[in-house]
């Protein structure tokens, strides 16, 4: 069984297209789907150029991360494996995260060992996810995972399915998260593999502003959306006392507060062995160097 790699993208065209010699080369390499959230730079027409082979949606808008979700309408591997536009996979770890979902039919999905170029020191998130305290059964193949990088994961095409993506009202920044409790919910398990390498080139071409507002507004929705109250009130302190007290800040919780008559609507809280894994994760969450909301 093979994945199919889905790239979602706006207005780094530069990068993209580094990326893109980089994916088209692997041994191992996987049908592509870029999705270009509304690109003005010319994003679209270099793709279609050089890469004629790389299956391209054109979207009018910034769909966010929901551009995977319109990828995955068009997907006909079992598998698919998100690469950001400035993520790369290395040789073989395509391979061997598919290897994980066919050997594994109770494996959503896997999750890589991120190095951050060109220094190829590991990602501030990876002791979180090496060293995660969630308990899995006895044959998952890594630690067990309650959130993951989209980026840096490979899904089951059903199970993404079965939980509807990612979220519409989460957009972008954090939306994992949700969407990674949903499929424990579920009944799923994600985990974490060491030899699943991706490289990260992180583009300056980010606003970091707004990026810090989405990722504190999500995180909060997400809270109070999946969690019981005490523990949601647990994370909305961790999140408000780590955030920088800034106007971004405010108006990200202002974003939160006004999202509460639909979060409210919709809360869901999850089966109590997904609450205790979340309760373990709360303490490497803390001190983890990945979760400072600065920008």
């Amino acid at each position: 069984m093979s994945a199919t790699v889905v790239v979602i993208t706006r207005n780094r065209r530069a990068e993209l297209l580094v990326t893109l010699r980089h994916m088209t080369s692997l041994p191992d390499q996987m049908p592509i789907i870029v999705v270009d959230n509304g690109s003005t730079d010319g994003t679209s027409d270099a793709v279609a150029a050089e890469f004629p082979a790389v299956t391209l949606i054109r979207s009018e808008r910034n769909l966010g991360a929901l551009g995977r979700n319109l990828a995955a309408e068009r997907i006909r591997t079992p598998y698919l494996a998100c690469c950001d536009d400035d993520t790369r996979w290395q040789p073989g770890s395509l391979r061997r995260a598919v290897a994980l979902l066919d050997r594994y039919p109770g494996l959503a999905s896997v999750t890589g060992r991120c190095l951050v170029e060109p220094s190829l020191v590991e990602d501030p998130i990876t002791p979180e996810l090496r060293d995660s305290p969630v308990p899995g059964p006895p044959w998952l193949p890594g630690p067990a995972l309650l959130g993951v990088m989209a980026g840096l994961s490979m899904f089951r095409l059903s199970a993404f399915r079965e939980v509807g993506g990612f979220s519409p009202r989460l957009w972008l920044g954090g939306e994992e998260e949700l969407f990674t409790i949903d499929l424990a919910a579920r009944g799923w398990w994600c985990c974490w593999a060491e030899d699943v390498v991706i490289h990260h080139a992180p583009s300056r071409v980010r606003d970091s502003r707004r990026r810090r507002q989405l990722g504190i507004r999500n995180t909060l929705w997400t809270s109070w959306l999946r969690r019981p109250v005490p523990s949601a009130w647990r994370a909305t302190r961790r999140v408000l006392g780590s955030a920088p007290r800034d106007l971004a800040t405010v108006q990200a919780v202002w974003w939160a507060v006004r999202g509460l008559p639909w979060v409210l609507r919709e809360r869901q809280v999850v089966p109590a062995e997904v609450e205790h894994g979340l309760c373990l994760l709360e303490e490497s969450q803390r001190r983890s160097a990945a979760r400072r909301y600065v920008g």
